[in-house]
């Protein structure tokens, strides 16, 4: 019976320190992704290592995020982004050949826990709080709907309902976002901030490529026209270098290799980020902050006449 006595103490007074310790605001920045498609002249390396800048699009996203204390807040985040990739910009000659391509709008939809781990007041050492500084770090879970579409034949054409592997992938997939921020704290109000969002996902499929070409009598004609869409010219004339795609029964293995089954796709932002910070009326925001948002008011002085 203690034990929850005082942890209901903690709890309660958590909650009375934290009143009210609200901002909102929105990002806007660019998106790329790591996957199957596109890269540099190696065959895959991790992270940044394979990243085509050529390839960078656009992302924003809103937000709404909630203070606990100090050091903890809650972010609440609804964000658009469009990544994209093309095997035709690729050194690498072996997916250059492949000449796949596609584009994907993600939208998402997630909870990021946000910890502070650097956070100066009084930037500046001006004694008046008009600047502050906070450096912060995140891990959250959140949603995604995404649906990878190529370029054929003058339109973009989604892929998924085309299986161009087989396999019937889902366009809902969960996301981990992670990653690391700052922002200035300007006036108690206004907070302008950088972030870099890294998404791990569950799924090797934003690129519609993951795994083997199947046998194109399986697929529907168009879906079999973009599943294999290597040709002599991006082969550089080289028909014997050809034949390392698409599905050959007169192989002993057929189906030749078409994507890197062995790791997930993942995508990433980096984005410039504007709050504005809701004034509270608790008494810890008080204490702290009413000497900005809570002017004193000035009682008028009645004046009295002597009687005599």
């Amino acid at each position: 019976m203690r034990f929850r006595l005082f942890i209901f103490s903690i709890l309660l007074s958590s909650l009375a320190v934290a009143q009210y310790r609200w901002d909102y605001g929105f990002q806007l920045g660019a998106s790329n992704y790591l996957g199957d498609i596109g890269g540099k002249d190696k065959s895959r390396r991790d992270f940044v290592s394979d990243m085509k800048l050529a390839e960078t699009r656009w992302a924003g996203a809103g937000f709404v995020r909630y203070k606990f204390n100090p050091k903890l807040s809650l972010r609440a985040q609804f964000a658009y982004q469009r990544i994209q990739g093309a095997d035709s910009l690729s050194t690498n000659p072996a997916r250059h050949a492949r000449n796949l391509s596609f584009r994907n709008d993600i939208f998402e939809l997630s909870a990021t826990p946000q910890l502070t781990i650097y956070e100066n007041q009084d930037l500046g050492s001006s004694y008046r709080f008009k600047l502050s500084f906070n450096f912060y770090v995140f891990a959250g879970i959140g949603i995604m709907h995404h649906n990878p579409k190529t370029y054929y034949e003058g339109d973009w054409v989604a892929l998924q309902p085309l299986h161009t592997e087989n396999v019937n992938y889902s366009l809902w997939q969960g996301v981990v976002p992670l990653g690391t921020g700052f922002y200035f704290t300007i006036r108690k109000k206004h907070r302008i901030g950088f972030e870099y969002n890294w998404r791990i996902t569950f799924t090797d499929y934003l690129d519609d490529v993951s795994r083997k070409y199947v046998n194109p009598a399986t697929l529907s004609p168009e879906g079999a026209a973009l599943a294999n869409r290597s040709n002599l010219q991006t082969a550089g004339g080289d028909q014997a270098f050809l034949n390392n795609f698409g599905y050959n029964a007169t192989q002993a293995n057929p189906a030749n290799k078409r994507g890197d089954s062995k790791h997930n796709d993942t995508y990433m932002t980096m984005s410039l980020n504007y709050s504005y910070v809701i004034r509270g009326h608790g008494s810890f925001y008080r204490s702290r902050y009413g000497s900005f948002f809570f002017k004193k008011s000035r009682k008028k002085s009645r004046k009295v006449r002597a009687k005599f």
